[in-house]
């Protein structure tokens, strides 16, 4: 075994990852990368198919992100954001209200104010602890004092949520594969069902071999059980003080996409019953949900955000993941003035937003997202991403023929194949029999590296992968599939 390997199995302990299982084998241990491509201690060479945990955008060792970084470090690394302000982080705060608001419903507010964190939990967690101290200032003042019920603002969010790892975003979350272990630690959220087109109770289609959106027969039963929660919240004298959301795509869930629709529909229900809206733009922000045309006009401004599809402005938008291209931690929470001015008074009032992170707004991670963002929004790079879309949705058609494959869900490049033992049932495999594991573990022996979610396998390739190197990845991934099973 690799000296570094034994390292790792004496001293670290993986997230997400049961480590009996870790110990009984030798791990990859990662050393080097290029584009789409990544070298571990052995010289073996693997592809990135899942983009290094959602992360990585352009591929590793981009020149211009690297350069970046590089023009940076001559500078200055790091300097507090309490009481000083810095010039890369003020640079990208503008890039990033522009981006957000470039394909702005004009009937909501603009998002014009940054709170930068370091990860996606944490930009949850600033959008919760806004909202929340914004409902309860602001529901007060209107009824000329802060009521019992105002107290307490309610946040509702989706089933199979997830919105990070503190406190407050696993209070938001409901997978209990996750969650379950920290009861006793959350407040009380509540929830409303996900349109899971290919496991809902509503759907009356039989299966077919095709994603379960297109065939999918139902009368938006969805939509009608949000409304329904949030009007009953509101004759209760409390109305939600937000509506949290994944646009497009719940990732952890499973790679569950929503039909065309439906985010539209439920944000405009939330809006008119009083609830903000919160969306959890961690894994689906910078270009990852694609266009809304394979080829999107060039006088158009390509969507960054997966909102813009379905042109929905949310009052708090949460960026992480892909916000330096991978390369760094950094996040961000988009918000209005509104919200802005709520936290504004005297010094003696303590009306300040008392939340921060000691390495807010650091230089190195604005320095790397601004060169992200200069790369994502050429032309080049927008067409680069269409073609990509087209070749995987090509690619992945061949999976049908596989009687594991119960269902194939692409969102722009984002693709989620759930696996199950018999698809015209679409029975599903028991966790312990590790379907999706098995399946990753056959794929990495064919030089491609992505993870599982339960059951379903996650492919979201870098924005450089070659139409070769994906085809590598769906053929790694077929032959995986008949190799397990």
């Amino acid at each position: 075994m690799h000296k570094l390997a034994q390292l790792d199995r004496q001293f670290v302990w993986h997230p997400f990852t049961q480590m009996r299982d870790w110990l009984q084998h030798e791990p990859v241990v990662i050393c080097a990368g290029q584009w789409a491509v990544l070298r571990d201690v052995r010289g073996r060479e693997y592809l990135d198919a899942n983009s290094s945990i959602w992360t990585n955008l352009h591929g590793h060792r981009h020149p211009q992100i690297d350069a970046a970084i590089r023009r940076q470090l001559r500078k200055i690394s790091h300097s507090s954001a309490l009481g000083f302000a810095n010039e890369p982080a003020s640079l990208l705060a503008g890039k990033l209200v522009d981006a957000a608001n470039s394909k702005r419903n004009r009937k909501n507010p603009k998002l014009e104010k940054v709170f930068y964190s370091d990860n996606g939990s944490t930009a949850l967690e600033v959008a919760l602890k806004l909202a929340y101290e914004f409902t309860r200032r602001t529901r007060g003042k209107l009824v000329g004092r802060t009521s019992s019920r105002a107290e307490f603002p309610r946040f509702l969010s989706v089933n199979g949520a997830y919105h990070g790892d503190t406190i407050g975003a696993v209070s938001l979350g409901h997978i209990d594969l996750f969650h379950k272990a920290y009861g006793g630690m959350l407040f009380s959220t509540d929830r409303v069902m996900s349109p899971y087109c290919y496991r809902c109770p509503f759907n009356r289609a039989r299966p077919e071999r095709d994603d379960a959106r297109n065939y999918r027969q139902c009368r938006w039963e969805c939509v009608g059980q949000v409304e329904q929660k949030l009007s009953a919240q509101k004759k209760k004298g409390n109305p939600y003080a937000a509506f949290v959301f994944e646009p497009l795509l719940q990732g952890a869930a499973g790679m569950i996409p929503q039909p065309e629709g439906w985010l539209r529909r439920v944000t405009d229900i939330a809006r008119g019953h009083g609830a903000l809206l919160v969306a959890d733009e961690v894994m689906t922000g910078f270009g990852r949900t694609g266009a809304q045309s394979p080829k999107p006009e060039p006088q158009s401004p390509a969507s960054l955000f997966a909102c813009q599809q379905e042109w929905v402005q949310p009052d708090f938008l949460c960026l992480a993941k892909g916000l330096t291209g991978g390369y760094l931690p950094m996040a961000a929470t988009l918000t209005t003035q509104k919200v802005f001015d709520a936290f504004l008074g005297g010094y003696e009032e303590f009306k300040t937003f008392f939340h921060g992170h000691s390495y807010t707004g650091n230089q190195l991670g604005a320095a790397a997202a601004l060169a992200s963002l200069d790369i994502l929004q050429t032309q080049s790079s927008v067409s680069r991403r269409a073609r990509l879309q087209k070749w995987l949705q090509d690619e992945l058609s061949s999976l049908w023929s596989l009687p594991q494959v119960g269902d194939i869900r692409q969102v722009g490049l984002v693709a989620g194949i759930e696996l199950v033992k018999n698809w015209r049932t679409r029975e599903p495999f028991a966790l312990r029999e590790r379907a999706g594991i098995r399946v990753c573990e056959a794929m990495a022996r064919r030089g491609v590296l992505t993870r599982p979610v339960g059951n379903v396998i996650v492919l979201i390739p870098p924005y450089c992968t070659t139409k070769a190197q994906l085809q590598k990845m769906v053929s790694a991934l077929a032959a995986g599939i008949r190799e397990t099973f």
